[in-house]
């Protein structure tokens, strides 16, 4: 039994030894002190202040400096249309004429029954003098007077509305009436605008309202011409705009130019004060997150992660509003291999020059 039992007892050794000789053949061999904190080459930016004019680009359309359509203020049948369109026309200028028959009868009726009032009002002023009338019956004729001079007052207002005269001086559009036409005050005879002086709408976005001013001088471009054009900044809306959050501004345009007209589309190109200590960095030094930006900063030959806050962009630099201070060390490269408080080691220094 004894003889048994160590048998079975040298078999078990045996087995578990060749186990272990297995176990330790699959071992992987231990990494060196020097691969796990192999620190990363990388090119670095220093922060330095600079100046920077921020410029924007926002669309805008040219307005008439005054602009209205031509409407009648009463109803009638049109007898004389001397508009020529395209044309020029000064203040007070006829543009239409509506039949007053009617109101000129009228206006001769009431001449005649005034002349006679006033006759009937002379001689009894005259007898009024020597008491041959009461001065009730001298207040009736003289009241007789007064009352016809005020109807051909009314009629005469009423004729001069059949007088469509343009309100300005400026171009007239295109007529949508003929000679002949009944028209009513919804009817509209044609467009006149003033061309000569012109104005430029544009909105700015809600951020730079603290930054525009009037009298700002601000450039922009038309389609079909290649000149720039400028303009001055002469009043903003009152409000902001709730839907786009903008506000939007007028400037006068001070440069002539014939091919400009009313309604044109414009590329409006805006330039700010400049930041004497504005702070710009590589475009490709920004992470873009989730929610937030980072950038990776070189901090005792580790890396850094800070959230920044950015502001304008230019080609190949964006302005950093938050985050950054003045001499921080910026990681430009290999930014994706990198993870917080890895090592990284100094590649080259990049020029702080735009």
């Amino acid at each position: 039994m004894r003889k048994n039992l160590s048998t079975g007892a040298f078999a078990l050794l045996l087995f578990a030894g060749m186990g272990c000789g297995e176990s330790d053949k699959k071992t992987p061999v231990a990494m060196g002190p020097g691969d796990k904190n192999k620190a990363t080459t990388v090119d670095l930016f220093i922060v330095e202040p600079i100046s920077f004019a921020e410029t924007i680009e926002v669309p805008g359309t040219v307005v008439a400096s005054e602009s209205v359509e031509i409407h009648p203020e009463v109803a009638g049948r049109i007898v004389q249309l001397p508009i020529i369109e395209g044309k020029y026309v000064e203040k007070g200028s006829l543009l239409a004429k509506l039949n007053d028959a009617d109101l000129v009868a009228q206006l001769n009726k009431l001449e005649i029954q005034l002349q006679l009032a006033q006759q009937t009002e002379k001689r009894q002023s005259q007898l009024l003098k020597i008491q041959g009338i009461s001065q009730q019956d001298y207040d009736i004729s003289l009241l007789q007077v007064n009352s016809l001079k005020a109807d051909i007052g009314i009629i005469k207002t009423s004729i001069e509305k059949t007088e469509i005269r343009a309100p300005f001086s400026g171009k007239l559009g295109l007529r949508n009436i003929s000679n002949g036409a009944y028209v009513n005050p919804a009817s509209v005879i044609a467009v006149i605008s003033q061309t000569d002086q012109l104005k430029l709408d544009f909105s700015i976005p809600e951020k730079y309202i603290g930054k525009i001013k009037n009298g700002q001088l601000v450039h922009f471009r038309f389609e079909g011409s290649t000149d720039s054009l400028s303009a001055r900044v002469v009043a903003t809306e009152s409000k902001v705009t709730e839907n786009s959050r903008s506000l939007l501004v007028r400037a006068q345009v001070e440069t002539k130019n014939t091919a400009l007209l009313p309604g044109s589309f414009a590329k409006v190109s805006i330039g700010f004060d400049p930041d004497e200590k504005a702070i710009l960095i590589p475009t490709q030094a920004i992470l873009p997150q989730a929610r937030v930006k980072k950038v990776i900063l070189f901090k005792g030959g580790t890396a850094l992660f800070t959230d920044v806050k950015t502001g304008s962009r230019t080609p190949d630099r964006v302005q950093i509003i938050e985050g950054l201070s003045v001499g921080d060390s910026v990681v430009t490269t290999g930014l994706l291999s990198i993870r917080p408080d890895a090592p990284i080691s100094i590649g080259k220094i990049l020029d702080p020059k735009p």
